[in-house]
């Protein structure tokens, strides 16, 4: 039967995120510490990690990098008019520009690539997945954040949803795909409407630790027993940004 022609109730649905939920907490958290975490994780034995910061604006994950791994080769990418490149304090970095779509940079040449809050603003997303698909060496992983119910900022052209990212993530071919709650919505939109009287600072505290929001669901969930993947799924549904990670 179509199910088109079944009856449809609307309201929460969960269902289809489960197979990408981590297992191990529902912490609220952000694109560098995931990045930081996989970078712990490189297997025994490799000297070096070469990564790619795809969107990497003003710079500054490139200290963030370099402080937690001297054997750590950093590239960063964006367009030539991105707002934020226009405010990169060092000039002499070892950064690129591209089209938007194609990666001037040859196959299998990174152990990771890192996009942090780049993908509300990406043109042709299919595209720039697919090329972070190719540039990672086989074994390799993607990590980042994107925008959920975040409201428009630097030119931002749309949202995502956890499940529709990770549908975009499968389709390049990535594997082991998580998806993980960041900070609220409800937090971004505060904040973005005390960004026109210049206040934005008071709320960037809850980019690092549990938002209010955050802390309460996790609160109320474990109260109720809940286990990890479904607090989790219910913290995506609120989150203004979530975390990605796939596996070449």
């Amino acid at each position: 039967m179509n199910s088109l022609s079944q009856p449809w109730t609307p309201g929460p649905d969960n269902k289809p995120v489960y197979e990408f939920l981590p297992g191990d907490n529902s912490r609220q958290t952000h694109a560098l510490r995931e990045a930081l975490r996989e970078m712990d994780h490189t297997p025994n034995g490799r000297t070096a990690i070469s990564v790619l910061d795809l969107g990497c604006g003003n710079g500054t994950s490139y200290a963030a990098f370099s402080e937690r791994s001297k054997a750590v080769r950093c590239v960063g990418l964006d367009i030539v008019d991105s707002p934020e490149v226009a405010l990169r304090p060092r000039k002499a970095l070892p950064f690129c520009t591209y089209d938007g779509i194609r990666v001037p940079l040859a196959d299998d040449s990174f152990d990771m690539v890192y996009s942090r809050q780049v993908f509300e603003h990406v043109r042709y997303p299919e595209n720039v997945i697919a090329e972070a698909y190719r540039v990672l060496k086989p074994g390799g992983v993607f990590v980042g954040s994107t925008s959920q119910l975040e409201p428009f900022h630097s030119r931002s052209l749309w949202n995502y949803t956890p499940y529709g990212f990770c549908v975009l993530l499968r389709d390049a071919g990535f594997k082991a795909i998580q998806v993980r709650p960041g900070i609220d919505g409800l937090t971004l939109i505060w904040r973005h409407c005390f960004g026109y009287i210049r206040m934005t600072k008071l709320f960037d505290l809850f980019f690092r630790v549990e938002s209010f929001i955050n802390l309460a669901l996790e609160t109320g969930l474990r109260i109720l027993g809940w286990p990890v993947k479904r607090r989790n799924a219910i913290k995506l549904s609120f989150s203004g940004q979530f975390c990605f990670l796939g596996h070449k």
